[in-house]
């Protein structure tokens, strides 16, 4: 599992303009899982199901 900051410099993660994290393969705008017990917190596309963390 990439970071987000690494998603989004090779290209598999867009901000809109509202600077949301997108998917740049299936555009949508990516869910955030957060579990407490964690230093990081899941991103998930709801189109694809990639997933990527999220440091806090």
């Amino acid at each position: 599992m990439k970071s987000t900051r690494k998603g989004l410099r090779d290209g598999e993660l867009q901000k809109d303009t509202y600077e949301r994290l997108t998917c740049s393969d299936c555009e949508k705008v990516l869910k955030k899982q957060d579990d407490p017990d964690e230093v990081f917190s899941v991103r998930i596309c709801p189109g694809c199901e990639r997933e990527w963390k999220d440091l806090r």
